[in-house]
């Protein structure tokens, strides 16, 4: 193995410099601030939890996991989502205070990469979690949520993609028969392989009828007829529960006035594996890859002990701050150089700018070695150098 240089980090972790801190810190407020307004309370779980509880209940891969032991030989996991942790406290604690539970979160969230390949270790997901309501009209409460924060975050372009566990379940069993099989299709669907997908369904050995079924699943999109030519691929009655749900969900987002923001897509598969009915993805129209995603978890729960359901999404930051592409503007600090005798005076000098909630810099002008590269980037400099009397 060889020696790490010094300025190595470990794979997949980033540094967030200054300018990009601000522009996190801008956007998490208004989206804070509007997940607040909708009656969401925040909380903080810690960063560390047992693998045994919430190691096994998360949907992340074993091999995703950060791992260590305890001084008492317990294995922990650095939490790999925010869903898992806040079931936990929900199921043990908060639940027994009110139900349903409206809970939000803004949390770094660690995932283990084998290699380097441009995806991050550590990312900071901002999200919502509704716990104890099973009904359509709270999984339209988290979508249009979604699109009011991703509003307020100054997102203007964006797309939800809407589908439900259920409905795909139900035709992969019908034409393929067993979960193991109805398996491989999802994958390449999650993968977004559609390619992949013909190649997979076309080398099975079905009927060039169960062949078309599955292939009509990949073009039944947007709002207009979808649920129909989805109705139309099924046989029996198994699945379209899952297409009413839909179709009630579509009208209630209308009530929202949200819908344009919104479209059916059928073929929706997520990589998350305790969704159990509607779930969604979000997309901005200038990026491509998955802004944030969210879904209904009815059996998550139950793994701590509470018999309820939830719903509830993430947003991760780095890929929205990604699509909205903007610059922060930060307000400029004025800089106060002093010399000794002084000192008092800059000190007085800077107390002003603080009160009226104006930045300032104090430095001492000793501590600087090249006076002239310092001061190039500021604007304002006042100088309390010298005897009193001498301020530039």
């Amino acid at each position: 193995m060889s020696k790490l240089f010094m300025f190595e980090k470990p794979i997949g972790m980033r540094d967030t410099f200054p300018h990009l801190y601000s522009l996190k810190k801008e956007i998490r407020m208004n989206i804070e601030n509007e997940m607040m307004n909708w009656g969401y309370e925040f909380m903080e779980t810690p960063a560390l939890e047992y693998d045994e509880t919430v190691g096994e209940a998360s949907a992340i891969l074993d091999q995703q996991l950060f791992k260590l032991l305890d001084q008492q030989g317990r294995t922990l996991v650095l939490r790999p989502d925010m869903t898992t942790p806040i079931a936990r406290v929900a199921a043990s604690k908060l639940l027994k205070d009110r139900n349903p539970l409206r809970l939000a979160y803004a949390a770094n969230l660690f995932r283990a990469q084998q290699r380097e390949g441009g995806r991050p270790a550590e990312f900071e997901q901002i999200g919502v979690e509704l716990i104890g309501d099973s009904t359509v009209s709270a999984d339209a409460e988290t979508i249009a949520l979604m699109a009011s924060v991703l509003k307020a975050s100054g997102l203007k372009d964006f797309t939800i993609a809407v589908g439900h566990v259920g409905f795909l379940q139900e035709l992969f069993l019908q034409i393929v028969g067993t979960e193991e099989r109805a398996e491989k299709l999802r994958k390449h669907l999650y993968e977004k392989n559609y390619v992949g997908y013909r190649k997979h369904v076309d080398s099975l050995p079905l009927s060039s009828i169960d062949k078309k079924r599955l292939i009509d699943v990949l073009h039944i999109q947007g709002n207009g007829g979808s649920i129909e030519k989805a109705e139309a691929l099924l046989e029996g009655e198994g699945g379209r529960g899952a297409l009413r749900e839909l179709e009630e969900l579509l009208s209630v987002l209308k009530d929202y006035g949200v819908e344009d923001y919104v479209k059916m897509d059928v073929s929706l598969v997520s990589h998350m594996s305790y969704y159990t009915g509607v779930l969604f993805e979000v997309y901005a129209d200038n990026v491509g890859f998955v802004l944030g995603n969210g879904g209904r978890y009815d059996n998550l729960l139950k793994k701590f002990g509470a018999e309820v359901g939830a719903t509830g999404f993430g947003i991760r930051m780095d890929y929205l701050m990604e699509a909205l592409g903007k610059s922060v503007v930060q307000a400029q600090p004025a800089l106060i150089l002093f010399s000794a005798e002084r000192r008092k005076e800059a000190a007085a000098k800077a107390a002003e700018f603080r009160e009226n909630q104006q930045p300032v810099i104090v430095q001492d002008v000793k501590g600087v070695t090249d006076l002239d590269s310092f001061t190039a980037g500021f604007k304002e400099v006042y100088s309390f150098i010298g005897k009193a009397g001498d301020q530039a």
